[in-house]
């Protein structure tokens, strides 16, 4: 009846694939919101510098996703930020799709 405690061994890790995907998309919400809040500021006229950051951003988000679903096919690995990395990366890809689609 009583579970005895104890230590599980195991050889499993988080793949750098991951977390450089997760890292990526977080750097591009950063980019992408600091971008939206100076154009904002700037009583909405947004300057070449802030569409290039936007763009870098965009390039950050579809490298992020495309690590996220490399690190995920990975075997005997820890999925917690392969998940993440597709998470921000995928929400954010189709936040600038709908950003681009709704300047058109």
């Amino acid at each position: 009846m009583l579970r005895k405690g104890g230590f599980i061994f195991t050889n499993k890790n988080h793949p750098w694939k991951a977390v450089m995907a997760t890292i990526l998309g977080i750097l591009a919400w950063i980019t992408v919101l600091l971008a939206i809040h100076l154009t904002y500021r700037n009583g909405g006229q947004s300057t070449v510098r802030l569409g290039a950051a936007g763009l870098l951003s965009f390039l950050f988000g579809a490298a992020g996703l495309v690590l996220a679903v490399m690190s995920r096919l990975e075997k005997d690995k820890y999925y917690l930020f392969s998940y993440l990395g597709i998470g921000f990366n995928a929400v954010f890809l189709c936040l600038m799709v709908f950003i681009l689609y709704a300047g058109m």
